[in-house]
């Protein structure tokens, strides 16, 4: 495996497309669909095209991505993490997911600060940007406790919702 990062209890690797069972589950999770939008990944097939022309394409193109969090001790999958180049932003942000049964355990902040001290230490990215539904309380409050703080509102290039666009 390719890991990118590790923290206390968890490891950060590149997705592979063994991951699609997992990539299904997660992006069709509750908290996925209210928050970040349905992706309309249903099947094997879909789950390794997300796969292939998201994060692994992005590892290719950027040398970074989204990555699979799985806790060190028996390897389960939790999660994604990582920085994403969007081309309507001017720097990567981050971004995170959790499947329901792993939040409030501070395995986000745990995922995302390794994430944050990556792209700076690593990538020597200055800037790491994060966007939001204004109603995603929980992603807002992990956002200011990783020491972001909101500049502005944005229209994101595909979706005509309000986001609230965060910056280090």
């Amino acid at each position: 495996m390719n890991y990118i990062l590790d923290t206390k209890r968890l490891r950060l690797r590149e997705f592979t497309t063994d991951d699609t069972k997992f990539i299904i589950q997660l992006v069709n999770s509750p908290g996925w669909l209210e928050f970040i939008g349905d992706r309309n990944i249903r099947t094997t097939e879909q789950a390794k095209e997300y796969l292939e022309n998201g994060p692994i394409k992005s590892y290719r193109e950027n040398g970074f991505g989204l990555f699979l969090v799985e806790t060190k001790n028996h390897q389960t999958p939790v999660g994604m993490c990582g920085l994403i180049k969007r081309g309507d932003l001017e720097n990567p942000d981050i971004g995170f997911a959790l499947l329901p049964e792993f939040t409030g355990k501070g395995f986000a902040f745990e995922m995302a600060t390794g994430t944050m001290e990556f792209a700076k230490n690593t990538l020597k990215m200055p800037v790491i940007l994060a966007i939001t539904v204004p109603h995603n309380i929980r992603s807002r409050k992990l956002l200011e406790k990783l020491g972001l703080t909101c500049s502005r509102t944005i229209t994101h290039q595909n979706n005509s919702e309000e986001l609230m666009l965060f910056s280090s």
